[in-house]
């Protein structure tokens, strides 16, 4: 039984904590249970599952020593942005056959900053051309944001992240 009703996939998905309990990573169980035994990191979260019937499949895994997490932000990159909209047109919602837009057009003095790029199918990109979406007639699906980290991106790839992660993500994430 997989608690929470996630499924089989992200229950397969292990929160990493620094020893300061800041989140740095999601790793498989695999991996957790290999820090585990190498004692390199303590389970803080477990779960109800058991791996070959004899070994508690963790949710929260903390490392033991602190690891110095790089200081630099996300990049804005083509597939981070790809992420962030969920591989979907931020102007009709459609999947398949996408790209990046400027919101504010390039041609226009536009930069390439995470509040001016979305994702956009090839349609809307055409049918926007070389205007702004309120020029053009279009609204946004969504607003456009910088995430606030790469865990982050990943975290909102999971069809469903499991409520035992909240306190240790979210709460601190919006307490850093």
């Amino acid at each position: 039984m997989v608690p929470d009703g996630i499924s089989y996939q992200d229950a397969s998905k292990v929160l990493v904590l620094n020893a300061t309990y800041v989140p740095i990573n999601i790793c498989s169980w695999k991996r957790a249970l290999a820090l585990l035994f190498k004692d390199k990191a303590e389970s803080v979260e477990k779960s109800e599952r058991l791996i070959n019937n004899k070994f508690i499949l963790p949710f929260v895994i903390r490392l033991r020593h602190y690891v110095p997490a790089p200081l630099n932000g996300l990049v804005l990159t083509r597939k981070n942005v790809f992420l962030r909209d969920n591989f979907t047109c931020q102007y009709c919602g459609k999947e398949g056959n996408l790209t990046i837009d400027h919101i504010f057009p390039k041609s226009r003095g536009g930069e390439d900053r995470w509040t001016n790029t979305v994702v956009c199918c090839v349609r809307c990109n055409n049918k926007k051309g070389d205007k702004t979406p309120d020029e053009a007639g279009m609204k946004l699906l969504s607003m456009p944001y910088k995430p606030p980290s790469m865990l982050y991106l990943h975290m909102t790839r999971l069809s469903r992240i499991p409520r035992i992660w909240h306190d240790y993500f979210f709460n601190k994430a919006a307490s850093n």
